[in-house]
């Protein structure tokens, strides 16, 4: 049996990579989904060193899109994850990121008060 372990190094033109060291021999496996479907086109090539791999998976155009989009990496031998990479785009994010930064300033103010509320009752 063999261990794989996934280690994403970059995503740049439009195809995501990793990195897959293993402890077996042999090409490894791998298959990659989005939305339960299967990501046609992923290539695994030899990475330089012993036992590395590099994996390289193109995004499909149907899968850029508005919101959060993850897509799974999995051995396809015993379909166990070896991993995940999201994409994020579109207005969903700009949303979300404002909503996180209405949440911290009002957390900001609630602190703010009660330091000032601390510094007057103990001077």
């Amino acid at each position: 049996m063999t261990t794989l372990t996934l280690t994403p190094t970059k995503m740049r033109h439009g195809i995501w990579q990793g990195l897959i060291a293993q402890s077996g021999s042999g090409v490894p496996q791998i298959k990659v989904t989005h939305l339960d479907k299967d990501v046609p086109d992923v290539q695994v090539s030899e990475g330089g060193e012993d036992g590395n791999w590099l994996v390289q998976v193109p995004i499909p155009a149907e899968a850029i899109a508005d919101g959060v989009q993850v897509f799974v990496v999995t051995d396809s031998t015993d379909g166990e994850k070896l991993g995940e990479f999201t994409l994020i785009a579109g207005e969903a994010l700009g949303d979300d990121i404002r909503a996180e930064v209405e949440l911290l300033r009002a957390e900001l103010d609630m602190l703010k008060r009660a330091f000032r509320r601390h510094c007057v009752e103990t001077t």
